[in-house]
């Protein structure tokens, strides 16, 4: 049986920077698909054809696929072929992994599920949490059999697939990646695997559940330890005197070397979160992948020295200091505020110095809550105001700041991109 008539309609449940994007993508192939999230506001303005967030090129491809008829959002889960749940994991207090989302989607879509129906878990997950969603769906459905009592005679399949995409490369992302694929049982991921084979053209990798789980975090980690290196050199070459990237570039002539650039911490719902995961199942065995944390959440309190330091030097003038941070987003040119560094920075020098600090962010049009005691200003306004400038995001609209900046303008840029 080919995938697209196996797979006549698709649900996706969660339409956030994961899920829209997969949905679009489906339907773009001529799958009939539904969506499902909670914010009304986000289904009303899919079904008015639109996005409600950063991605480029997505809002045509939704576009078109709504006005098609082939992408529907709603806000309660329907009847469909198979099922792919894209909803937030991030953790509780003491860094512990908060599954309520799944749950809450595995809950919301158990009463229209159907023999014969898969369910692809997509969120990034601790390790069991595939298996887990799948007792939430049997308590459900107790008239329905799942992988962990049934094997390969079950009535429901069960199947985690992680996502691995790059924020504002997730359309090509998405169709060109390998797909790693770990269904509870083989006949899950085959499955699994003839639904991504719809629009995959990477490979799609077989494993189980929970290997593919733990790969979607290994990934994660490996690159928080990279990243974690270079703020740390980073620290050491300020105390040192030394220009970090001067001393990265070299370093990286060596044929075997490859240092990242540091940078203001690190954010995202996926780098700043999952290493996370595997800390808090493996506490006394990851120590390496803890450190790496520690040093990467450390960062942004080193960014907020730096700030005061120049906030020093401009008083030593006489100067009314305004502070005015560039970029909230955790990566250039996108509006992903989640996990940002940026925020912290930002929502920690407001609360210092009410009324003193203004913001630039290009890619948002309003400012998130806790950021209510600053302003959302537009760059040239904030350059006319501040005489201490902290470059947090290297967007792409502050690549010529230097040649724009006063004489009495402090700069304190830890992204690097006024670098001469």
């Amino acid at each position: 049986m080919q995938a697209s008539q196996q797979f006549k309609t698709i649900s996706v449940i969660g339409l956030g920077y994961i899920g829209l994007p997969t949905a679009a993508v489906f339907a773009s192939r001529g799958v009939k698909v539904i969506g499902v999230d909670v914010n009304a506001r986000a289904v009303d303005t899919i079904n008015r054809g639109e996005i409600h967030i950063v991605e480029p090129d997505l809002d045509i491809v939704v576009r078109a696929v709504v006005t098609d008829g082939a992408l529907r959002a709603t806000t309660v889960a329907e009847p469909a072929d198979a099922f792919l749940v894209a909803v937030p994991t991030p953790f509780k207090e003491g860094f512990e992994p908060d599954l309520s989302y799944i749950e809450s989607a595995a809950r919301g879509i158990a009463p229209v599920l159907k023999k014969g129906d898969l369910v692809i878990l997509e969120s990034t997950s601790p390790v069991g949490a595939t298996e887990r969603m799948a007792e939430w769906l049997a308590e459900a459905r107790p008239d329905l059999s799942f992988p962990q009592n049934a094997g390969e005679a079950s009535d429901i399949r069960v199947a985690h697939c992680p996502e691995r995409v790059l924020p504002g490369h997730v359309l090509r992302e998405l169709v060109s990646n390998d797909r790693v694929i770990g269904g509870m049982t083989p006949a899950c991921s085959a499955a699994a695997a003839a639904l991504y084979k719809i629009f995959v053209e990477g490979e799609c990798v077989i494993t189980t559940a929970r290997t593919a789980e733990m790969c979607k975090l290994t990934e994660n980690s490996f690159r928080d330890t990279n990243i974690a290196f270079a703020n740390e050199l980073s620290l050491i070459c300020d105390q040192l005197d030394i220009d970090v990237r001067e001393l990265i570039a070299l370093a990286n002539r060596h044929p075997r070397v490859n240092i990242l650039q540091p940078g203001a911490g690190v954010g995202g719902h996926c780098i700043a979160v999952d290493p996370w995961f595997i800390v808090h199942s493996n506490p006394e065995q990851a120590k390496l992948i803890r450190t790496a944390r520690e040093v990467n959440d450390f960062k942004p309190k080193w960014v907020i020295g730096k700030v005061e330091e120049a906030m020093a030097q401009a008083r030593m003038t006489g100067a009314d200091v305004r502070i005015a941070c560039l970029g909230l987003a955790f990566k250039p040119d996108i509006d992903d505020l989640r996990e940002s560094p940026a925020v912290d920075i930002a929502h920690e020098l407001s609360s210092r110095y009410t009324g003193q600090v203004s913001l630039v962010e290009p890619n948002i049009e309003t400012l998130p809550a806790q950021l209510a005691e600053a302003r959302l200003v537009e760059l040239d306004t904030a350059l006319a105001e501040a005489n201490v400038i902290a470059v947090l995001v290297a967007h792409k609209e502050f690549r010529d700041l230097r040649s724009r900046l006063k004489p009495h303008q402090r700069l304190v840029d830890v992204v690097g991109i006024t670098r001469a």
